[in-house]
Order: structure tokens, then C-alpha cells, then sequence
């Protein structure tokens, strides 16, 4: 029997989501502070080699492609500068090791479960994603997984506030790569983090092995 079509929304995708977000926008606040000099689009043409119809095809958004340059050219005219800056929006791509991990934990998962890859979290447009999203048996699991477990809290904080904002999910589950040093700092911590992530990897294999429902979040060592 063959699994589920994975679905997935690419880093690219949001990527190119946001590229025309902040074009789009940077034209508008163009265009307003234009109309508040009292400029004409003549003149901002003049005054950085464009043609009055080319600015007034930047402004109504007609021009394809439009370039960093060219916001910060019809910025200058203006006397803005264009800034651009990186925030925390997201998480990184995945190591190899990290796909190592989940595939391992693939073939423990039945396959009337549908497993869904770098899904984005529901209601949001920032480049969060669950590496995995498991459904179809009675529950919506969202996985993290986990190659270096080094600090603890930090890792269940970031992990806690994806399930807090994703109201599509119901349980959180760290899969956890099985090495000696992993193994010797869960231990360390395991029972600090059971309120959040009560079950176990045995309990959690079971379930999803047998198409079920979990019923609770957990953390599984693989």
C-alpha cells in the first residue's frame, strides 16, 4: 500500500511571498511620500533616468521584476533610504542528519497516517514550519526533530510556542536522535519537560504504528 502524497509549502514559495510583500509595500510608501512632496512622477523621473511612464508603471505595480536598485534610486529622489534588515521568523533548513532522523521514524509510522514535510503553521505567513505534520488517525501530531538535544529548555520553549501558535495541531512530539550524547542529556532532563511531553518513545511508536491517535505529546528517542 503506498503512503499519502506528502504535501508541502516550500521555503521558496514563502520566500517569494515575502520579496513581493516588501516590494509592494516599499512602492506605497514611495508613492505616498511622493504625493506628500508635492513631486510629479516627471519629476522623480528625471532626476534618476526614468520616464515619467516608467515611474507611473513602478507605482501601479506594472513593472515585472522590479529590482533593490530601483527602490532605492526613486527612494533617493524622494530623500529615503531603503533599508533591509533579517529577523527571526522562521527555522533553518534541516541538516542532513536531521533527515536522517525522520527517516528513520518514517517506516515506524503506518501508512494510513499521512505524512506531511515542512508544513507551514495554519493562520501564518512567516517561514515557521513543523518538519513533520502527521493526521489521519484521529489526532493532528506536529514533529520536531532533533539532532543535537543541547539545551533542554530552550529547544521545548521554541518547540512550545510553535503548538501554541499553530491551533491546527493538537500534540508536540521531539524526535530525538539516539546517540550517547543525546540519550545522556535527555536523561538529565526528561522529567522537567514531562508536563509538556508526558509519553515516551514506546508508547508513541505503538500508537502511530498502528494508525492511532497518541493522545498526549511526547518525545521520541530514534
Amino acid at each position: 500500500m503506498m503512503r499519502p502524497m506528502a504535501t508541502r509549502t516550500t521555503r521558496l514559495e514563502r520566500a517569494d511571498a515575502t520579496a513581493r510583500t516588501i516590494i509592494d509595500d516599499a512602492i506605497r510608501e514611495f508613492d505616498a511620500s511622493r504625493r506628500a512632496l508635492g513631486l510629479s512622477m516627471a519629476d522623480v523621473g528625471a532626476a534618476i533616468g526614468m520616464s515619467r511612464s516608467q515611474v507611473g508603471r513602478l507605482i501601479r505595480h506594472e513593472l515585472p521584476d522590479v529590482t533593490v536598485k530601483q527602490i532605492c534610486r526613486v527612494y533617493a529622489a524622494i530623500g529615503l533610504t531603503a533599508v533591509m534588515r533579517g529577523y527571526p521568523a522562521g527555522d533553518p533548513l534541516r541538516d542532513s542528519a536531521q533527515v536522517k532522523v525522520l527517516d528513520r521514524l518514517h517506516p515506524r509510522v503506518a501508512v494510513t497516517v499521512a505524512w506531511h514535510v515542512e508544513r507551514g503553521l495554519h493562520g501564518w505567513r512567516d517561514a515557521r514550519a513543523w518538519d513533520v505534520v502527521l493526521d489521519g488517525h484521529g489526532c493532528t501530531d506536529g514533529i520536531e526533530a532533533i539532532t543535537r538535544f543541547g539545551d533542554a529548555q530552550a529547544i521545548q520553549r521554541r518547540a512550545m510556542r510553535k503548538l501554541r501558535d499553530d491551533s491546527s495541531v493538537q500534540h508536540l512530539f521531539l524526535v530525538i536522535a539516539g546517540t550517547h550524547a543525546n540519550r545522556a542529556a535527555l536523561a538529565a532532563t526528561r522529567e522537567s519537560m514531562r508536563t509538556d511531553l508526558p509519553l515516551d518513545t514506546r508508547a508513541i511508536l505503538q500508537a502511530w504504528g498502528e494508525g492511532k491517535c497518541p493522545g498526549a505529546g511526547g518525545i521520541v528517542v530514534i
